[in-house]
C-alpha cells in the first residue's frame, strides 16, 4: 500500500462527534494528524460533503470533509 499522507498520524482513542444540519452523531476518533483524522461510526450514516468534528475533552473543533470510507471507518481531511 502506498502512503499518501503528507503528515504523520498519531493513534488516539477519543470520543467525538460530527455535526451537520443541527444534528450530532457520536464517533470514536482513532487517529489524527495536522491535516485530518480517521473516525469510527456506530452504524451506517450518510455523510454530507462538509461537517464539523469535535472532541469535547480537548476543546477541539475542525471543519472537515470525508475523503475515504471503509465499512465503519471514515477518513477525514480538515478544511480551512
Amino acid at each position: 500500500m502506498i502512503e499518501k499522507r503528507t503528515t504523520q498520524r498519531h493513534r488516539v482513542f477519543k470520543g467525538g462527534a460530527i455535526t451537520f444540519e443541527g444534528s450530532d452523531i457520536a464517533c470514536t476518533v482513532r487517529n489524527m494528524s495536522a491535516g485530518g483524522a480517521a473516525i469510527d461510526l456506530e452504524g451506517a450514516v450518510t455523510l454530507p460533503q462538509a461537517f464539523a468534528l469535535s472532541i469535547a475533552c480537548d476543546k477541539f473543533v475542525r471543519n472537515c470533509r470525508p475523503v475515504w470510507r471503509n465499512d465503519r471507518r471514515v477518513g477525514l481531511a480538515f478544511v480551512q
